[in-house]
């Protein structure tokens, strides 16, 4: 390690552990010993100290022994051999381990007081929810790696360049620290590019978490959750979390203006994590690799440099889709919103008819290229307008079959909203379109929309579209006979669809995309069971294996039937068995109580069984409240991860709840007593589709939620007076 660097990250260490002790002696003039303290929507305490020491603090008299540990053990000149830190780490990779757990201990306090966030356009500390929400995103390439910028471009326009770069990556922004005053939020802000809402940052990919250095923990503390979240690391396995985040987590640091004390400590903490800093500035390099995959410490001060600099630093494979419209394309921009002010026309929702349907043909009725807009362009609209939307897109492929159709269809919305300044909502018939002013300016126009689905229809799809066709309509008339076409073979697939179930096929489909993060998870998808993160279903599994034969998507023969009550085959045990790392002997389809299926941590919903051992209850990530077990779900779902079979709690997808093999070993859907509302609201339908085919129309009204009551007794007093059937059903516990 250069002495400057060293030197550097010890006084950064000092600096920030000096100012945690003293808001901790600030804190315990205030308030009791006892005090409750911590960040928001969490279940591991204060990650970093959770994580790398072992310790659940829960309480603010717990922090001395951490302070007195941090300041005793603080980077001596010879490390002992018994140090937590590997004897051949030089002191600036302790300091920097110290600055961290004093950063969060720091800030942790500054919830307590109130004064954190800073205010309302910051995002502050990332819960668990949101970590598991885009843990899909995590593990299928789509946000390939995290960039967290430190401090302010030397202009507006190298800020907006640096992160619009890194959204082309679809690399996640987090927005950090400051220089001389001036922050890289400010800068976007100025710019247009994001709101002053930071939570809807996630949706476009760039995140302010605060104004002050101390504010990198918030990006640091997330990533070390994921060892533990998905890789399914234990608290205080240092070694274990840091090795998952250095191997498995593709992050970097970029600082941007002067490097100061702590902005030094902050980097070497972040290098422990296998975490690269590239700075805009003269700073000493360390390139000697071995901490992290490559370099450690580089300098770009090309700024049109600086962001592929850190791609290759850190090893992050990226793709940056080159289609011919006059706007960037990547998945970062599928998040953006179009205000009514910023937009040029729309089309579709409640404004005007519009349709996206997608067909397959044979090879030599579609003509590879073709675009044809039937109607008036946007630039015939006056600002703020509608026009009438229809897309028809043709394919044809060797590999193509009529099951991929609606899988193909499913990624209009999603490949159109890959475009900057475009916003989609919605799929069939009920699909709503709006053209910013900016992209209009741009140039794009109606057949762009058809640019931008063929280019990554053709990119994400090439094994089973070899040839593609697109016609938009922006004539009433002229789109009715397609429509027509295509509500019939809507109504047609949703009921070939509906009739599917896993006794009518042969095969299931596994999906591995998660064991990249959670190495011994596997998923088993089957027709009436589909993927835990809700992403996948069955019909998606075989697209993908067909796509990619040797990807992550393979068909799984169900062979011998060793038990058809809670779907245990051979086949699928030997499968889950061998793609586990023998880790994972057998598994039942249907049974949340024996050998259910393992998680990864990034599940829509989890079933628990609740202490009365005849009924469950299921909470959905989304749900911030209370729930009768007296946990809310980020508590539950840190006992459900990484791998592993934990009978009694399960994770699933929304859809799954309604689906007749929900856990039927157990009984199925009459052994739900509670749910939230908005979980309830979202698959009513479904629900009591459900319930009338088991001849109980009114069991949705007897599940409970949180207007009804949010602790056990109350939901005990509540199935009794509704007669709730789990009461009558045979105990699950004992």
């Amino acid at each position: 390690m250069s002495r400057i660097v060293t030197q550097a990250a010890v006084r950064g260490a000092h600096d920030i552990l000096g100012r945690a002790e003293a808001l901790y002696r600030q804190c315990m003039e205030e308030h009791e010993g006892r005090q409750a303290i911590g960040f928001p929507e969490t279940a591991y305490y204060l990650p970093m100290i959770y994580s790398l020491l072992g310790e659940e603090i829960s309480q603010l008299n717990q922090l001395e022994p951490i302070l007195e540990y941090l300041r005793k053990d603080l980077c001596p000149p010879v490390p002992p051999a018994d140090r937590l830190w590997l004897p051949y780490l030089e002191n600036a990779l302790d300091a920097g381990i110290t600055t961290l757990i004093a950063e969060e201990i720091y800030n942790c306090l500054r919830y307590l007081l109130g004064t954190e966030p800073h205010d309302s356009t910051w995002h502050g500390f990332i819960s668990d929810t949101i970590l598991r929400t885009l843990g899909i995103q995590l593990v299928d390439g789509r946000m390939p790696g995290f960039a967290a910028i430190v401090g302010a471009a030397p202009t507006t326009e190298i800020a907006v360049d640096v992160v619009r770069e890194l959204q082309k990556r679809n690399i996640l922004t987090f927005l950090i620290g400051n220089h001389e005053g001036r922050t890289c939020r400010d800068q976007l802000l100025e710019a247009n590019v994001i709101t002053e809402d930071p939570k809807a940052g996630w949706d476009i990919y760039i995140v302010p978490l605060g104004p002050d250095t101390e504010s990198i923990i918030y990006a640091l503390n997330w990533a070390i959750r994921g060892a533990l979240t998905f890789g399914g690391h234990k608290k205080g396995d240092w070694k274990a979390c840091l090795d998952y985040t250095r191997a498995r987590i593709f992050a970097f640091g970029i600082g941007l203006g002067t490097i100061d004390d702590l902005k030094y400590g902050s980097g070497a903490g972040a290098i422990n994590m296998g975490f690269p800093v590239i700075c805009d500035t003269e700073i000493p390099e360390i390139r000697p690799t071995g901490v992290c995959t490559y370099e450690e410490l580089v300098r770009e001060l090309d700024h049109k440099k600086i962001v592929p600099t850190a791609i290759e630093v850190r090893g992050v494979k990226v793709k940056v889709t080159d289609i011919d419209v006059p706007v960037p394309v990547a998945a970062a921009f599928e998040g953006e919103t179009v205000r009514k002010a910023d937009m040029q026309c729309q089309m579709g929702g409640k404004y005007s008819p519009a349709f996206e349907y997608l067909r397959m043909r044979e090879m030599d009725e579609v003509e590879d290229g073709k675009i044809e807009v039937i109607g008036p362009d946007v630039d015939t609209v006056p600002e703020g307008g509608a026009l009438p939307f229809g897309m028809l897109a043709e394919v044809a492929g060797r590999k193509m079959q009529t099951d991929f159709e609606p899988i193909l269809e499913r990624h209009i919305h999603t490949f159109i909203n890959h475009a900057m300044g475009i916003f989609h909502m919605g799929q069939r018939d009920m699909n709503w379109l709006r053209i910013s002013k900016n992209a209009y300016n741009a140039g794009f126009r109606l057949r762009h929309f058809a640019e931008v689905l063929r280019g990554l229809m053709m990119e994400d799809f090439p094994a089973l579209v070899d040839k593609m066709q697109i016609t938009i309509y922006s004539d009433v008339e002229a789109m009715q006979p397609a429509l027509q076409e295509a509500r019939k073979v809507w109504k047609e697939r949703d009921d070939r669809l509906a009739g599917m179930t896993d006794e009518s096929v042969d095969l299931f489909y596994s999906c591995t995309l998660c064991q990249s993060y959670a190495p011994n998870h596997v998923c088993v998808i089957s027709p009436q069971r589909l993927g835990l993160c809700g992403a996948y279903n069955w019909l998606d599994g075989k697209a993908a294996y067909e796509i990619d034969p040797n990807g992550p998507n393979q068909p799984v023969p169900k062979g011998l039937c060793l038990d058809p009550i809670k779907g245990q085959w051979k086949n699928v045990n030997d499968f889950v068995y061998n793609t586990s790392n023998r880790g994972v002997e057998r598994f039942n389809a249907y049974s949340l109580m024996e050998d259910p299926m393992t998680s990864c941590g990034c599940f829509e919903c989890i079933v628990t069984v609740l202490p009365d051992g005849q009924s469950v209850m299921i909470v959905n990530r989304e749900y911030p409240g209370e729930t009768p077990l007296g946990m809310p779900f980020s508590t539950l779902a840190s006992s459900v991860g990484g791998g592993h079979q934990t009978p009694g709690f399960l994770g699933v997808g929304r859809l799954y709840i309604t689906s007749p093999k929900f856990i039927s070993a157990e009984g199925g859907l009459p052994r739900i007593a509670w749910m939230p509302k908005e979980l309830k609201e979202a698959v009513m339908e479904r629900l009591q589709a459900r319930a009338d085919e088991l001849e109980m129309p009114d069991f949705p009204t007897k599940i409970a939620d949180e207007t009804i009551t949010t602790d056990f007794e109350g939901l005990i007093n509540h199935m009794m007076a509704v007669e709730h059937p789990a009461l009558t059903m045979t105990p699950l516990l004992g």
